[in-house]
């Protein structure tokens, strides 16, 4: 059986995208993740250091919206879920990167792209 930890809305400006002016102006991107784990350690402990610290796993996923500019979601979401995976003892990850403003020609509330990878 497995349990999950979820973070929604972790959000940051970044510069990804395959045109010019993405990677000039830059816009809000904002990720979701699903941390498949086993936490009876941490419920029978009661103690951070047998937990997967979701306030650190934010703070990955932040740097890597801010930090160094992909072509695609895909790719993003792509690097949060390998991040997390080779940084926490993680089972599976499900990762959603949110791109409300991508440049598709016509309005849209929001374009998302959503993986899932497991260890």
């Amino acid at each position: 059986m497995s349990d999950f930890i979820e973070i929604k809305g972790i959000s940051g400006f970044g510069y990804h995208g395959i045109f010019d002016f993405e990677r000039e102006n830059g816009q809000i991107f904002t990720v979701d993740v699903e941390l498949e784990l086993e936490s009876k350690k941490a419920a029978k402990s009661d103690s951070i250091s047998d937990a997967v610290d979701y306030s650190k796993v934010a703070q990955d996923v932040y740097k890597l919206i801010v930090g160094e500019p992909v072509n695609l979601i895909e790719r993003l979401a792509h690097n949060i879920a390998s991040e997390l995976l080779k940084s926490y003892p993680l089972k599976a990850v499900e990762v959603v990167v949110h791109k409300p403003n991508a440049a598709v020609g016509v309005s849209v509330i929001d374009i998302s792209v959503r993986i899932q990878r497991s260890a």
